[in-house]
């Protein structure tokens, strides 16, 4: 049996402190005897995250990044000035911090652990291939951990490949909400009227809406769904215009959150991501739907399996088409579907899951 809580004293190290994860480190403080100290910086503005300084469980400490170069270059890197005084005032018996070899102040944090004789662990989605002068530099910045944490199976597959010890890693699928405890929703075996699909997240360039518009329109009209897209953003205006032009079906509800949402989760028989992102995947999971994702880094692999959805090549609206297509025409099979994705989420990929691995990780390097 995993342990349940970790009987020391945790410092977590996160370039910034979004929003959607401040469940997960409340959890995760709550589990830790010795209290827990999060040590996180802000974003550029152009990356658009919406962050959080208050924190209950945790005791958070402010980082001043020093960002160099856009976060979206391969030249981007990141120097969060105050590490160390943040670790000698909070004196942690163990700490976590992103296993990303770009933020320039962590090997002098791991190294002020290593004086004192503590340990370790990374965490992150795991080591995509680098060449060069790169590969040599994360491969030896991977090699200072005591523990590794993959936010998936493919991640720890690029850990191993990168020369971390199996027994080193442990995968800890992503969450960003705790275990359903409403029962699975009750839908009739076929759809009412029409299919219902839906849509939740920013209403961005990246989120690939006017493809999902566009495929909608270009389904069988007995397959056409009425489409309910949730959310709000800077492409909003442009998306509404082109709704009315291409698939009127759609119907914009605005920016929901909490539980302004179930209403639309439950009303709804399909649920569908087709760029980049999804927060808002584990929610519909957890009201028996059935998802379409677009392929991305891997975190959502372990979600998303053909038993319960599916994951489509990014930028294909071909494949898209396809889905949807394939998806509209058979209510029972997504009903069985949706059931399965209640189950993923209630059983296997939850925040009280992702807290037990992590506290399991830190109980091996005590």
């Amino acid at each position: 049996m995993n342990p349940v809580c970790f009987d020391g004293r945790l410092g977590l190290l996160q370039r910034v402190l979004p929003a959607y994860r401040a469940p997960f480190f409340e959890a995760l403080a709550r589990s830790c005897q010795g209290g827990m100290s999060l040590f996180a910086g802000q974003p550029r503005e152009e990356e658009s995250i919406l962050t959080t300084q208050e924190m209950r469980s945790a005791r958070l400490f402010p980082a001043r990044n020093v960002h160099f170069f856009s976060p979206s270059s391969p030249l981007y890197f990141c120097y969060q000035a105050g590490l160390i005084s943040w670790l000698e005032d909070w004196n942690p018996g163990a700490l976590i911090m992103e296993a990303n070899f770009r933020y320039l102040s962590s090997p002098a944090g791991i190294h002020w652990m290593k004086k004192h004789r503590r340990p370790v662990i990374g965490w992150g989605l795991g080591a995509p291939l680098e060449r060069g002068l790169l590969s040599g530099a994360r491969r030896g910045f991977l090699g200072r951990f005591d523990a590794m944490i993959s936010y998936s199976r493919r991640g720890a597959e690029q850990y191993v490949a990168c020369g971390v010890p199996v027994d080193k890693i442990f995968v800890a699928p992503n969450a960003v909400a705790p275990a359903p405890t409403h029962p699975l929703p009750d839908r009739p075996v076929d759809f009412f009227a029409q299919p219902g699909l839906l849509f939740v997240g920013r209403l961005q360039a990246r989120k690939r809406i006017p493809s999902l518009l566009r495929a909608c329109a270009r389904l069988p009209v007995e397959l056409q769904p009425r489409l309910v897209i949730v959310g709000d953003g800077p492409e909003e205006t442009n998306l509404r215009a082109l709704a009315k032009e291409v698939y009127p079906l759609a119907h914009f509800a605005g920016e929901k959150h909490g539980d302004e949402l179930d209403p639309y989760f439950r009303e709804a028989d399909l649920f569908v991501l087709p760029g980049t992102g999804g927060l808002a995947v584990q929610q519909a999971m957890s009201f028996g739907l059935p998802v379409i994702v677009a392929q991305g880094d891997g975190t959502q692999d372990d979600l998303v399996r053909p038993s319960n959805g599916w994951q489509i090549p990014a930028e294909d609206d071909a494949a898209l088409l396809t889905c949807l297509r394939a998806a509209l025409q058979d209510a029972a099979r997504l009903r069985t579907m949706g059931a399965e994705s209640y189950r993923i989420v209630a059983e296997e990929i939850n925040l009280e899951k992702m807290v037990s691995v992590f506290v399991e990780a830190l109980a091996s390097v005590s």
